[in-house]
């Protein structure tokens, strides 16, 4: 069955081409097209295009399908195009000639893009809470391990001195500037399209501000070119919110692979969370945070992908669009995982304990030193000048008890003022 059915069959090479992946990829937001056709329904009834006695059956055609859907025994047969096609043969089978007004004053158009704006708008809600889940987890483990010393690197050289509770709670700030971006595009798709039809609207005299109401949007996107104009346009914000996250996480999943490293040896984790060779049985490998770090690269070329399908398309639906679902779906649905398996890995870390008196740390604190003459009066490019000579001449001894007390520093973390900071949801 095909929504655009007119009586003819279409060449079969053409179709498979056409249809794509859409039956599997449409799973993910078949719940979606029963919420809104349900919505859809309410109003139609509303404005007297549909009886009463009709929204009944409507009504508990789609819970019927909801249900199947939440039960996971909802399929899309090879016969169908896509989930619309399937839902509306479905009520139509239950229900007759009713099951075949639920289209009325709507276009599969609109009925894709109300979807997925739900589809959207719910799983930035779930990614908001697991990056808020992983958040807590750093933090904590900042707190833990807030004493434990760290060497800072600048270009992969020994710098300053660091510690895991900076390093930690770094990654935990940073989390918190992802959220901003995952926010600011919630509010982007918050917004119903829904009678927007093919792009140009209805003459039915249809209410938006109902199915808005019914279907928790805080507004409408009330030009109803707009509305077909934004499919692209949310893809491309949301591929920029997820890839700035994965971006985080791919940087930290980065100094996990390298600190569990022998020639770093910071880091380690259980046996159990790691694998090893096929041929050389000392190996300890971190693959979770290899394949963490891989999945989160290919999610930051998402929105390259996103601009170039849609950019300088023309004003109107363009079937180009149809390109956009599958791997926007599958990245929602990847960093979903990534947070999951991250948090879950990240609370078993091992913290090893480092001795900076290692030769190899012997001028971690040069620095220090340099602000320690400074604070006795000296200027400080005298002072540089003098710790340089003094590591030229292989002289130098460092001062190991410098403590840095400003806000933000090794020993003045502000985990609380970083907590506080969290958008609140």
């Amino acid at each position: 069955m095909k929504l655009w059915d007119k009586g003819f069959t279409i060449d079969k090479q053409i179709e498979n081409f056409t249809v794509g992946n859409d039956r599997e990829i449409d799973i993910h937001i078949a719940k979606y097209d029963v919420q809104a056709s349900l919505a859809h329904a309410i109003m139609l009834a509303s404005i007297g295009i549909i009886s009463d006695d009709e929204l009944k059956e409507l009504k508990s055609g789609l819970q019927e399908l909801a249900t199947d859907i939440e039960n996971g025994t909802f399929v899309i047969e090879p016969s169908f195009e896509d989930v619309h096609s399937k839902i509306e043969w479905e009520l139509t089978n239950k229900l007759g000639e009713v099951g075949k007004k639920i289209h009325t004053a709507r276009s599969r158009n609109d009925q894709v893009l109300v979807a997925l704006q739900l589809y959207y708008k719910e799983n930035l809600a779930i990614i908001n809470s697991k990056t808020n889940t992983l958040f807590t987890t750093l933090l904590d483990l900042a707190e833990t391990h807030k004493k434990s010393l760290l060497p800072g690197y600048t270009h992969l050289q020994v710098a300053m001195p660091s510690s895991f509770g900076l390093w930690f709670s770094a990654y935990a700030e940073l989390l918190i500037d992802d959220v901003y971006m995952l926010n600011a595009v919630a509010k982007v798709v918050d917004q119903n399209p829904l009678g927007s039809a093919a792009g140009y609207g209805s003459s039915f005299p249809i209410d938006r501000e109902l199915t808005t109401k019914e279907l928790a949007f805080a507004t409408l996107k009330y030009n109803v070119v707009a509305a077909q104009l934004s499919r692209g346009k949310s893809e491309r914000s949301i591929a920029a919110a997820l890839g700035g996250l994965c971006n985080t996480m791919a940087r930290f999943a980065m100094d996990v692979c390298l600190y569990m490293s022998q020639n770093f040896g910071f880091i380690t984790f259980p046996d159990e969370l790691t694998t090893g060779s096929s041929i050389m049985p000392h190996k300890k490998n971190p693959d979770v945070f290899e394949l963490i770090r891989g999945k989160c690269n290919k999610i930051q070329a998402l929105h390259t992908e996103m601009l170039l399908i849609t950019n300088n398309l023309p004003t109107g639906y363009h079937r180009d669009f149809q390109l956009l679902k599958e791997n926007i779906i599958n990245a929602f649905e990847d960093v979903k995982d990534i947070l999951d398996i991250f948090n879950y890995a990240i609370q078993q870390v091992i913290v090893k304990d480092i001795d900076l008196n290692d030769e190899k740390y012997q001028y971690l604190f040069t620095v220090d030193s340099i602000n320690n003459l400074v604070v006795d009066g000296m200027p400080f490019r005298e002072a540089y000048q003098q710790i340089g000579g003094q590591v030229q001449a292989g002289t130098y001894q460092p001062d190991l008890g410098k403590q840095h007390t400003h806000v933000g520093s090794i020993h003045n973390l502000s985990l609380d003022k970083i907590r506080e900071k969290y958008p609140k949801q």
